[in-house]
């Protein structure tokens, strides 16, 4: 972990990458969900799915963008698919 990038009380959360985004579940810190996905973005290849990927914590859907998180929360990154 970057020491400059935790953030006061802010919790360590798992992050799982759903489908085809094809990367391994991780731990990060980060207090809410923009924290997260500001984080997230900076490591290659998912600047591209966190634009258009829905989100769940803790298995609960979310759109909302400060949602704040906890330690010991999941936090889902569900991509689009297509199927029937």
């Amino acid at each position: 972990m970057y020491e400059d990038q935790i953030t006061k009380g802010a919790g360590m959360v798992t992050v799982e990458f759903l489908g085809p985004i094809g990367k391994p579940p991780m731990e990060v810190e980060a207090a809410s969900l923009e924290e997260l996905a500001e984080r997230l973005k900076n490591i290659e290849g998912l600047e591209a799915w966190l634009g258009t990927s829905a989100v769940a914590i803790n298995d609960v859907m979310t759109a909302e963008r400060n949602a704040p998180l906890s330690d010991g929360d999941k936090v889902s990154i569900l991509p689009p698919v297509c199927g029937g």
